[in-house]
């Protein structure tokens, strides 16, 4: 177990530095001039051929795009994703700002997503083919075939906008500041409401559907018949013996929801004007903010590779017939 975990770990670094070299040169070879771009945001006064030669200067864009790419990797190994070329921030400052709204939205649709599709999973596979497996069924599979930026367009409009009852946009309401603190938790709250049920919505769909066939499959197996034949309690039967044989399919299943969740953050963030660093990457796009732009791809990919790793080492804690030599 320790050495594989040394050499799962060790195989870290190699990926991240090919994530590194790809992210890089898909940004370099996007069209856009972050100096043309900070130009034309200080207007006509200040565009002539020794501005823009200094604003690429500044930027470190004159120099050969391999020395760019060794500096930057330097800067990242030292936790430093250099300054902003937007506003020339510490990019480490403005993602930290963002991460608490985002990591609220990952927490709370993961563990709704857990909480809602594990049990109707469940449910699912020991009254298959009922009505209540039909009927949700139909209706998860609905669901999932809907985007998650048109269904945030229709709470948008006809929640927010048409019924008024819950507000579409931003996190927090004016007049936050001077609110109550039980004011301010309920205001908080109305603003989580139709985001997190845009994030939630499609991995309930998946994920008890996923339940249901790994728990369908395991059932059927000689061991659950045997235990069956021994007389035990069918509860006992689904809940010790099939669920736990269930649990690697769901571990790497589980590992996937947060990179699940920071992916889809870009698209819905930016419609509820949510103050997240999805919203932040894609004004970071917009505007050419190179540094901004590795820095996020950099530390979502090191989440994608932690998750995994995570779900690594705890398949030979759930099943102990995984050993690795």
């Amino acid at each position: 177990m320790v050495r594989y975990a040394a050499k799962r770990i060790g195989l870290v670094v190699p990926t991240l530095l090919g994530i590194t070299l790809v992210t890089f040169a898909m940004i370099r070879l996007a069209p856009g001039d972050p100096a043309m771009a900070a130009m034309s945001r200080g207007g006509p006064a200040g565009m002539s051929a020794q501005t823009y030669a200094r604003l690429r200067d500044h930027y470190g864009l004159d120099e050969p795009v391999w020395r760019q790419y060794l500096l930057w990797v330097g800067q990242v190994a030292r936790l430093d994703f250099g300054r902003s070329f937007h506003d020339g921030r510490k990019v480490t400052d403005r993602i930290a700002e963002r991460l608490p709204a985002t990591l609220s939205l990952a927490g709370g649709a993961v563990f709704l997503s857990l909480a809602l599709s594990i049990p109707i999973g469940l449910r699912s596979a020991r009254r298959r083919d009922g009505p209540f497996d039909t009927v949700i069924g139909t209706i998860l599979y609905a669901l999932y075939s809907v985007p998650r930026y048109v269904m945030a367009m229709i709470l948008i409009v006809i929640v927010g906008v048409e019924l008024e009852w819950l507000p579409p946009y931003g996190m927090t309401s004016e007049g936050y500041a001077g609110m109550s603190l039980p004011g301010k938790a309920a205001d908080l709250a109305k603003h989580f409401v139709l985001i997190v049920v845009c994030f939630t919505y499609p991995l309930v769909a998946y994920q008890s559907r996923f339940v249901r066939a790994n728990l369908l499959e395991v059932m059927g197996q000689d061991f659950i018949r045997t235990a069956r034949s021994k007389g035990l309690a069918e509860s006992k039967v689904v809940g010790k013996h099939a669920m736990r044989n269930t649990l690697i399919p769901l571990i790497t299943m589980m590992a996937l929801l947060v990179p699940s969740v920071l992916g889809g953050s870009v698209i819905l963030e930016t419609m509820f004007d949510w103050p997240g660093i999805g919203q932040l990457f894609f004004q970071a796009m917009t505007q050419r903010d190179y540094p901004t732009v590795m820095a996020l791809s950099v530390i979502t990919a090191v989440v994608v590779l932690l998750c995994t790793l995570l779900a690594d080492l705890a398949y030979a804690l759930v099943d102990p017939r995984v050993r690795y030599d």
